[in-house]
């Protein structure tokens, strides 16, 4: 079974049946659904993201990319090449969790979840967690602008009924998860995007850490470059397949490119035993789906 681990429900890039005639073409069995954080963007120039991929692999360059990627304004929008761009603050659960009823066989939930936004991070857990299709929780710490730690009780309930949380890790405090494991250290922890904006520090303080684990989703944070040194550095059975879409590489049609990222993982790990556990087996054992 192909899981995409990672993805945020984005009518306005591509609608459910879109995404269903998608996965269909990518050979994605399942796709597990976050809600969406802000509109959307044009895709950055290819260069700037190969400049922005070195500098942020590259603990002496790493200040440079930080200035180009945490960049917002006072209101608390992203800037992306240069234009300002709303972060919602609360996700949208309930249009996820009714995607995931209407498609149960091809749609999981995520659990969209701020502890400085305007909904209660434990009553929206609590809302959602018996719900059909319902894989754990994300956060975004980077965005959002918080410490990892401040997401310690929903962490213990995730820990006692054996779900992850996935988040976005920031820089500073934003990306501090170790005080959070260290309140909850049989938490099952996943780290987007092979470990921003740390990388090799990242999977070199997670390497004892089994229950920690790196998605590889995302085309702008995630090069195949750091895609494998995750693999050699954590091993293949602690790596996840995502996408991270709608929001990515466009094909020469000019639009989103879903397959982009199962078709390299493909590629560049030709083994098929190795696909089979990185494109979903493992995060089905994970997420409590086997």
């Amino acid at each position: 079974m192909v899981i995409d681990c990672h993805y945020h429900l984005e009518d306005r890039v591509l609608d459910t049946g879109g995404l269903l005639k998608e996965m269909d073409r990518s050979g994605v069995d399942k796709v597990a659904l976050m809600g969406s954080m802000v509109a959307p963007f044009h895709e950055p120039p290819r260069f700037l993201i190969w400049v922005l991929q070195v500098l942020l692999e590259n603990r002496s360059l790493r200040g440079i990319g930080k200035a180009l990627v945490s960049n917002f304004t006072d209101r608390g929008e992203v800037k992306i090449l240069g234009l300002p761009y709303f972060i919602e603050p609360d996700p949208d659960n309930a249009r996820v969790f009714s995607a995931v009823h209407a498609h149960p066989d091809r749609f999981l939930g995520w659990v969209f979840v701020n502890p400085r936004g305007r909904l209660n991070p434990v009553d929206e857990l609590e809302k959602y967690r018996d719900s059909p299709g319902f894989v754990g929780v994300k956060a975004h710490p980077f965005w959002h602008h918080f410490r990892p730690v401040e997401l310690t009780e929903v962490a213990q309930r995730l820990a006692k009924i054996g779900k992850p949380l996935l988040i976005h890790a920031g820089f500073g405090e934003e990306g501090d998860f170790e005080a959070l494991l260290q309140n909850v250290p049989d938490l099952k922890l996943i780290l987007a995007h092979a470990g921003f904006p740390g990388y090799a520090d990242t999977w070199e303080r997670i390497r004892g850490r089994k229950n920690v684990y790196l998605d590889v989703s995302q085309t702008s944070y995630t090069s195949e470059r750091a895609t494998l040194g995750a693999a050699r550095a954590i091993g293949i059975d602690r790596l996840f397949y995502g996408t991270d879409g709608p929001y990515g590489f466009h094909g020469a049609d000019g639009r989103y490119d879903y397959g982009f990222i199962k078709r390299r993982i493909e590629r560049i790990f030709p083994d098929r035993s190795v696909q089979k556990r990185l494109l979903g087996e493992t995060f089905a054992e994970v997420a409590g789906l086997r």
